[in-house]
């Protein structure tokens, strides 16, 4: 039997991490594999493309309305959604109230103990809040839940400084276990000379970039019917790049201890690529204005 691959997903909040996850584990589906996403944001958005659902009940808010975790069955809070993925939510507090990765790590042990990874299972998929690598949002690698993690990214400079930020976190876990960064996934926002930035990028950090996906409206059509892009029009090109990152991951065996670099060596990236100019200390906080007339 092949072994179970735990594999979380990380990024900047907003890159499009949930629908990049998502839309790969539709297309791992469609090749046969069997495959359960986890959600360990608060928002509870990660798993609404698959059931076509505004958001799915959490496991916390769940516990809530019960008394308490040990009340809830696996099917209270497990939902089969398309081909057969299956779905969970973690949940968390109201906002402002209490610690949100408090609700990751109360999901993840109900899990285990109610035997939601079965021996079918060929992928898990940990969808974790934002570029947060501290506290219950860590537990998926902390813990050596999930070995393989993937940071979704960009051309943009807080994506980049975000991708090399949770490779930080990385170090610190990979040293005490079996977690290991596993590539970046470049979700394109369009910036200049974007596809051979991040693949830089990932060299110095040490891995590679499983794949460029390029930017698409189709994504948002599909995305206002609450589906992917595989399930809502599966002969568009966006959905065949789904599937070649679906692909890559599946054979993916590059699997390393990254080696993040300092902000200094981010920035000199960008000026080798021309995104931002040679540094130049005389322009920090000046205004347009003021610049135009010192010109």
């Amino acid at each position: 039997m092949a072994r179970l691959r735990q594999c979380a997903i990380y990024g900047k909040g907003g890159i499009g991490k949930s629908t990049t996850t998502q839309n790969l584990v539709s297309a791992l589906a469609e090749l046969g594999n069997k495959v359960m996403i986890v959600g360990c944001d608060p928002k509870a958005d990660s798993t609404r493309l698959i059931l076509h659902a505004k958001a799915q009940t959490t496991i916390m808010s769940l516990a809530a309305e019960a008394g308490s975790v040990e009340d809830l069955e696996l099917e209270d809070v497990l939902k089969v959604g398309y081909r057969d993925i299956k779905c969970v939510e973690s949940g968390g507090p109201e906002p402002g109230v209490g610690c949100a990765g408090r609700g990751v790590i109360t999901a993840i042990n109900f899990l285990e103990e109610e035997g939601a990874y079965d021996d079918e299972l060929d992928f898990v998929f940990y969808d974790v809040l934002g570029d947060v690598v501290c506290g219950g949002f860590a537990m998926p690698i902390r813990e050596n839940k999930a070995q393989e993690i993937y940071i979704v990214c960009s051309g943009e400079m807080m994506a980049m400084y975000a991708a090399n930020n949770i490779a930080k976190g990385i170090v610190k876990y990979a040293n005490s276990g079996s977690v290991r960064l596993a590539g970046l996934i470049c979700n394109s926002r369009e910036t200049a000379r974007e596809d051979e930035l991040i693949s830089a990028l990932a060299a110095k950090i040490g891995t590679t970039m499983i794949h460029f996906v390029p930017r698409d409206n189709v994504v948002q059509r599909a995305e206002i019917r609450r589906m992917t892009v595989i399930e809502y029009e599966p002969g568009h090109k966006q959905a065949q790049e789904y599937r070649d990152l679906a692909m890559k991951i599946r054979d993916n065996k590059n699997f390393i201890i990254p080696t993040p670099i300092t902000m200094d060596e981010l920035e000199e990236l960008m000026m080798e690529f021309g995104i931002i100019d040679q540094e130049d200390e005389s322009i920090i906080g000046k205004t347009a204005a003021a610049e135009a007339a010192a010109a």
